[in-house]
């Protein structure tokens, strides 16, 4: 699933939610890199709106990483 936008990416952290602790982990830091290198390659095109919505998608998934570690 391709994650456009944060509502996507929270569908996605829900569909996560029965694999074991250290995938789900895993799954949400690839999903993190691949919106960074979105984020780059937006900034590059100047893309402001494409950058600020990868933004607010990685931010989705670290507060859910940080929800897993005390």
């Amino acid at each position: 699933m391709k994650i456009n936008n944060e509502e996507d990416a929270r569908i996605m952290l829900a569909e996560w939610q029965d694999m074991p602790l250290w995938v789900r982990k895993k799954k949400s830091n690839l999903a993190i890199e691949h919106l960074e290198l979105n984020s780059m390659y937006y900034e590059q095109k100047g893309n402001d709106r494409g950058v600020a919505r990868s933004e607010r998608c990685i931010a989705v998934f670290r507060e859910y990483l940080a929800t897993l570690d005390p």
